[in-house]
């Protein structure tokens, strides 16, 4: 889907994941948490002008119009949504419709840990153990999945990106596709490509990809995440007696109406399912070639249980606010796991599915569909953040804080750290 370097892009990505607050922001003076308070300014108006200067600010460092930055933030007396969008634009609204990328890997991470909170598996076996009283395996038995190291991997170290998977969606395949990655290559060829993991694994098993043995070290992999949606479908459809997909368990457990928290949202698993639903906020990707890519209905069976999702920021906030609180589907203490580092020494700072970020809390962020965005919940202060921008600015793509990519991304830190300071809350450490 990327016109550009997806490798270039990976990097930036986690580079602003993994780094704490500080780090983050320090690069670009235009991202102050810019407080505004006083009597004559109400705490929508506060949060409202800290996005206006942060949009702003952005368009002056691109030299370029950019679409719209919008903030939901919750504290504990108040829900305040804002929308900065150039003159003559309509605002979007808390209801809005956008693609939230990785900020579904929180979401599978959260159905895997409801299915070891309920018996169903258990995230310290390997991905070639049976399932709790079966002789069925989490992963097929065949040769079509006998990539490199899987007898080794765990369930938890696809969760916390440990286990070494390769990333087809992320990283091209030296000598095939063009130069570009599988998923990007195939979509270009055909927009309605049915994607599985299923060829994705192939991918692994034919060219023998790994980047290490599994539990050595950290490398951000979609292609993981995606074996994660898969063993999700094949625990419930084994439970259920039944063929069941990815999304058929998290309307059925996690966000579906006679689920504990009902929100609205989905994550589509067909090739035929590429709706966004109005209304709805059109992603922006501008290309280093001068192109403008406006992103509505897509075909995002390519990113199961990685980066499917879409929502409004309202119901997104209340998930990562309930579930980070443990009044959602996972009682406190599976909260905590998901939460824990499960090597407190190791340089990988990736939980369960989530992370954690200064005066931000924990969450995930994303990026797909000329979309950035993320989620946070602070523990500290009961605060939780739902902030996206609608433009990803590839045109002049570096490896420094100088990347418009990096800038678009950092706005999106810079405005949910600003609407917080704007409340009173600590903002960027």
């Amino acid at each position: 889907m990327l016109t550009t370097s997806n490798s270039l892009l990976y990097a930036l990505r986690v580079s602003i994941t993994i780094l704490s607050g500080a780090g983050l922001m320090s690069c670009s003076s235009w991202l102050d948490d810019h407080r505004l308070t006083g009597p004559q300014l109400n705490s929508q108006s506060r949060v409202q002008k800290a996005v206006d200067s942060v949009r702003t600010a952005l368009e002056k460092s691109l030299g370029n119009s950019v679409p719209s930055l919008n903030v939901y933030i919750q504290t504990p007396t108040e829900k305040i949504f804002a929308s900065s969008v150039p003159a003559g634009t309509t605002p979007y609204t808390e209801n809005t419709n956008f693609r939230f990328a990785s900020n579904t890997k929180t979401v599978t991470a959260t159905a895997i840990l409801k299915m070891h909170q309920d018996g169903w598996l258990d995230i310290k076996a390997k991905i070639t153990d049976n399932m709790p009283g079966t002789t069925i395996p989490y992963v097929p038995n065949t040769p079509a999945w006998d990539f490199p190291n899987k007898k080794d991997i765990t369930i938890e170290q696809l969760l916390q990106h440990g286990a070494g998977v390769v990333d087809v969606d992320n990283d091209p395949i030296k000598g095939q596709f063009n130069g570009k990655t599988y998923t990007a290559y195939t979509q270009e060829l055909d927009p309605t490509h049915q994607f599985t993991t299923e060829e994705m694994v192939q991918l692994l098993t034919k060219y023998k990809l790994s980047y290490w043995a599994p539990g050595t070290d950290f490398h951000y992999s979609n292609t993981g995440y995606a074996i994660l949606g898969y063993i999700i479908a094949r625990v419930y459809s084994l439970k259920s007696g039944d063929t069941k997909t990815y999304e058929d368990y998290l309307q059925n457990y996690l966000v579906g109406p006679g689920t504990k928290v009902p929100l609205a949202l989905r994550f589509p698993v067909r090739a035929d399912d590429t709706v966004l639903p109005a209304p709805r906020a059109e992603g922006v990707e501008r290309t280093p070639d001068g192109k403008t890519i406006i992103f509505g209905d897509y075909n995002m069976s390519a990113q199961l249980a990685e980066g499917n999702g879409y929502g409004t920021p309202a119901s997104l906030n209340t998930f990562v606010r309930t579930l980070m609180k443990g009044q959602n589907v996972l009682k406190p203490e599976t909260v905590k796991l998901m939460q824990n580092e499960i090597n407190p020494s190791s340089t990988n700072k990736y939980a369960l599915g989530s992370f954690y970020t200064p005066n931000l809390g924990f969450g995930h962020n994303g990026e797909r569909c000329g979309t950035l965005s993320l989620m946070m919940y602070d523990p500290l202060t009961d605060v939780s953040v739902v902030a996206y921008i609608t433009l990803v600015d590839n045109s002049n793509v570096t490896k420094d804080a100088s990347s418009t990519f990096y800038n678009c991304f950092s706005a999106v830190y810079g405005a949910a750290y600003g609407g917080r300071a704007a409340l009173g809350y600590p903002g960027r450490p």
